[in-house]
């Protein structure tokens, strides 16, 4: 069965689906027995405890919540059950994917400076002062409109994405240039809606984010090309990687400037 496109939860309506998690979770001796088709605390339980013993197509522990998103539902069913997208929506977002992986293992110069030949020409071209002192010139954004701004050029038409280093004001300004912004809550719901090419924001509270690019989707997970960055995931690194995230960590969403 492949992922409906939504948490199924308790109180979920749909007998057929909770029917079918229910076989699966008596199958791996987590009960409860029978298919009732009604998604109740014995059933949430039954999730839980599935979700103690289990573990996500990463390899690591699965949140204990008793609901079954798409992390959880590939575990049940199956990777192959939930969505995965490995293709951009466009031509130039594909491009600009290519662009931001020529650029995976740029590194601070020196460490922990927010500065260095290629972060320095991330800054400039989103608008950035090189004056500004290294923790005021956080790059993550900066990155990204580099990525789309150097394609742009290449292929000879107008930068689509918004002129800014600023992660959330980005987030708010976007859909002035055009761009569709995807809640998280969506995205998180329904892995189909995120295609490589889409920017994900993330929102670190009191004014902080942190952005980068979606590579493609598989089975609940992000695989991203991220600035200012390093392999634990923190929006103060000093390089370019690629990360795998989980579709939740994602907090504020997702844009889309595809054609």
């Amino acid at each position: 069965m492949e992922y409906p496109g939504h948490v199924i939860k308790e109180g979920e309506s749909d007998t057929t689906i909770v029917a079918a998690i229910q076989a699966q979770l008596d199958a791996c001796a987590c009960g409860p027995a029978g298919k009732t088709g009604i998604f109740g605390p014995a059933t949430k339980s039954s999730v839980k405890l599935f979700q103690a013993r289990n573990v996500d197509a990463e390899g690591n522990s699965l949140k204990q919540d008793g609901r079954v998103g798409p992390i959880t539902w590939g575990a049940l069913f199956g990777v192959e059950t939930v969505p995965a997208t490995t293709e951009p929506t466009s031509p130039f977002l594909g491009a600009v994917l290519l662009k931001a992986a020529s650029q995976v293992g740029i590194l601070e110069e020196p460490r922990n400076s927010n500065s260095g030949p290629e972060v320095d020409d991330y800054l400039q071209r989103a608008g950035v002062s090189l004056d500004l002192p290294g923790n005021a010139k956080p790059w993550c954004c900066a990155f990204v409109y580099w990525c789309f701004d150097e394609t742009a050029l290449a292929q000879g038409r107008p930068n689509p994405m918004m002129r800014t280093a600023g992660c959330l004001a980005h987030w708010n300004g976007s859909p002035r240039h055009g761009a569709r912004r995807i809640p998280a809550t969506q995205a998180t719901n329904d892995p189909a809606l995120i295609s490589p090419g889409m920017i994900f924001i993330i929102d670190h509270g009191s004014g902080r984010g942190h952005t980068g690019l979606v590579e493609r989707v598989e089975a609940g997970f992000l695989h991203t090309i991220e600035g200012n960055t390093d392999a634990s995931r923190t929006r103060e690194g000093g390089g370019v990687y690629r990360l795998t995230r989980k579709l939740g960590e994602v907090n504020k969403g997702f844009l889309d400037y595809g054609d």
